[in-house]
């Protein structure tokens, strides 16, 4: 069978983290939204996202096709109603669709003629940016188990603190000495080589990817991911962020995600409550006004290639975009379009070709290309945040 991912009705709640990726790449938990399908299905995926990204993130279509709702984490008893769907056959929740069944010469599809599938969540899907770092916890969980199933981990040196060592793995070339780990209160998990540095002190559920870094005398509390190649330091709490980045220093980051290639410079603060414990309200790229998220707690969205200078402070709840440059005294405006370049005192536009001339250093610095591919979808991002950028 071939299996499909969609990004769905949820995409422009996701922004900024979709302008440069599908939904299907969102990172929760230890892996992707992708990753997960792929390793229950025991099968590999492509995409149908928005027509800028399809050349970095193709679709190949077959005779037979299963078309996925990216939105939705997978567990064993929704991939088991997936794997067995047959011709006009398709999984709703409520109104809401996961799951169809499509022939390749099949262009438009009535689901009045499909036998419905019902299969009743809430805590499986990723509606919205805030739910990334709110519904982590599960999410690590859920990654932890499928992972180490049937797996034994590397041992853990005898120099580090450890509690509830049953619920701590670690993978081969992971290194970690005279550190802190508790995994009473949820699962911890260290990728390949990735490095836990002296005096380092985490509190599961927590996911540190393949070759991430935490530094010496971090403070970490879960649940919180770092992606691959990624680094921290100071104090995090309850944060995704995706690969490729760095928050090296002292400063705090909580109930936050931050892209790919991001840098935050030393001393970076977020808020992640209000002075009056009001309700948190983000920025919302569709209604393009600020709504409600009914949470309490939150702090910052950074979109991928976005950088801010040392002692940035970010309000509570603030939205920034792709490839924003933050810097100097005072606090940033709630929402920060893409391609923004300033801080307290105003922004101006930062040019796509200087833009792209960081883009490539930083990558290099990874041995990691920045291609047409990358330049053609940012150029987009760039076009369309234009609006934004105007107020």
């Amino acid at each position: 069978m071939n299996y499909i991912l969609f990004d769905g009705p949820s995409r422009n709640n996701l922004l900024p983290f979709t302008y440069t990726r599908p939904v299907a790449d969102i990172r929760i938990g230890i892996l992707t939204i992708r990753e997960k399908w792929e390793a229950y299905l025991g099968s590999t995926t492509t995409t149908v996202t928005e027509g800028y990204l399809s050349d970095k993130y193709p679709m190949v279509e077959m005779e037979d096709n299963v078309m996925i709702n990216a939105s939705y984490l997978p567990n064993i008893q929704l991939v088991d109603l997936v794997k067995d769907l047959k011709e006009n056959q398709a999984i709703f929740n409520g109104e809401d669709m996961i799951a169809f069944f499509a022939k390749e010469a099949q262009d438009d599809i009535d689901f009045n003629n499909f036998e419905i599938i019902e299969f009743k969540t809430s805590d499986d899907k990723i509606e919205y940016t805030w739910d990334i770092f709110s519904k982590n916890g599960i999410a690590i969980e859920n990654d932890f188990n499928l992972i180490t199933s049937d797996r034994i981990s590397q041992p853990i040196p005898e120099s580090n603190n450890i509690i509830a060592p049953e619920n701590i793995f670690l993978e081969e070339g992971a290194k970690l000495e005279f550190t802190t780990l508790n995994a009473s209160n949820g699962p911890i998990y260290i990728g390949k080589h990735a490095e836990i540095m002296e005096g380092a002190i985490i509190r599961g559920p927590f996911a540190l990817c393949d070759n991430a870094t935490v530094k010496l005398g971090a403070k970490v509390y879960g649940p919180t991911t770092i992606g691959p190649h990624s680094k921290i330091g100071g104090e995090v709490n309850n944060s995704v962020i995706f690969g490729f980045s760095n928050k090296g220093h002292d400063g705090f980051l909580g109930n936050s995600v931050i892209g790919e290639w991001c840098n935050l410079g030393a001393d970076t603060n977020n808020s992640n409550l209000k002075n009056n414990y009001a309700e948190v309200r983000l920025w919302d790229y569709q209604t393009e006004g600020f709504a409600k998220t009914g949470l309490q707690f939150c702090g910052l969205m950074m979109g991928d290639h976005s950088k801010c200078g040392i002692n940035t402070m970010f309000n509570t709840g603030t939205v920034v975009g792709v490839s924003a440059n933050i810097f100097g005294s005072g606090f940033p405006r709630n929402f920060v379009p893409s391609f923004s370049w300033g801080g307290h005192s105003g922004f101006s536009t930062y040019l796509t070709k200087k833009a792209f001339e960081v883009a490539k250093v930083v990558m290099s610095r990874r041995q990691i290309e920045f291609t047409k591919l990358d330049e053609d979808i940012l150029e987009h991002v760039f076009e369309v945040s234009k609006k934004f950028r105007k107020a």
